[in-house]
């Protein structure tokens, strides 16, 4: 009888808007990473565990890897690379286009100064050809001695659980790191908090998502029924956003709480009072306090 257990660390990492945190949440069977089609979704570094019989693989999506334009994407960028030499395995995020891009080619430039094995995982391919497929791989199998190349689409759950068995066979000998029927070391706060800003992602104009900061102030049960009570506020950096934000007689921040709720509701199991206040703090990307009062503190990297 085989009784070992194998267990370690996995990164995903990737340029913004690659599918890292659709992956993730595709590995572990469990939405624990906001998702959204606008780049620089992911800011901070969010664990989450997959515990089978014989092994656990905890796994770290990562904030996209771009040229950073303030403070928030200087941590977001450090955030990323700390990761890189203290995993076991690195899952090298890319789109299927047959042209390598230069943001690509910096990505592995930091690559070859780590000794982790690199999966390359190519993502999106029911977007493209078989044929195409096949120059992608040409093109990067030259420029990097990846340990794997899967080809993959986290969206529709293609050839997931290919790459989960090729995870599970790099993976060292090791212990239980978290109990078994832990998904995720967010705490509910935080999660919470980044349902409401991926609500805000999905329903506001292109501009203002990324100047958005959300926290609870407030997360209380009642005593003498099954209703959580939060309150939130969420911070953005102009007071025309504000506006947008409320929407026409609150139509916008009803829609954003809503929707927030729903989700909220069925991470904590039970039924939720969300309210939501808005607040302006010009320039909060730029500012280190704020930063680190939001949640993206430099010293916690």
């Amino acid at each position: 009888m085989n009784d070992k257990f194998y267990s370690g660390f996995v990164s995903l990492i990737g340029r913004p808007n690659v599918g890292k945190s659709t992956l993730m949440n595709a590995l572990v069977g469990e939405k624990i990473a906001i998702i959204s089609h606008k780049p620089q979704t992911t800011r901070n570094k969010i664990r989450s565990i997959l515990t089978k019989d014989d092994f656990q693989a905890v796994f770290i999506d990562t904030p996209g890897i771009h040229k950073p334009k303030s403070k928030l994407g200087d941590y977001m960028v450090k955030s990323a690379e700390t990761t890189l030499n203290e995993v076991d395995i690195i899952l090298y995020l890319i789109e299927p286009y047959e042209k390598i891009k230069e943001s690509d080619r910096s990505i592995i430039e930091r690559l070859n100064k780590v000794k982790t094995d690199v999966f390359l995982i190519i993502n999106k391919i029911d977007t493209v050809e078989a044929e195409s497929l096949l120059k992608v791989i040409d093109a990067y199998k030259d420029v990097y001695p990846f340990k794997e190349i899967i080809p993959i689409s986290a969206a529709n759950g293609k050839n997931i659980d290919e790459l989960m068995n090729v995870i599970k066979k790099y993976l060292p000998e090791g212990p239980k790191y978290f109990p078994e029927d832990m998904v995720t070391d967010q705490p509910e706060r935080q999660l919470a908090a980044e349902i409401i800003r991926e609500k805000s992602l999905y329903l506001l104009q292109q501009e203002i998502p990324h100047g958005i900061a959300v926290e609870i102030t407030s997360m209380k049960k009642r005593n003498d029924k099954d209703i959580i009570d939060i309150e939130a506020t969420l911070y953005c950096e102009q007071d025309s956003h504000k506006g947008i934000i409320i929407g026409k007689q609150g139509s916008m921040l009803k829609k954003i709480g809503s929707s927030a709720r729903y989700d909220i509701e069925r991470l904590l199991g039970s039924k939720t009072n969300l309210q939501i206040w808005i607040k302006v703090k010009k320039n909060w990307r730029d500012s280190d306090f704020l930063l680190k009062n939001f949640g993206y503190d430099k010293k916690e990297i």
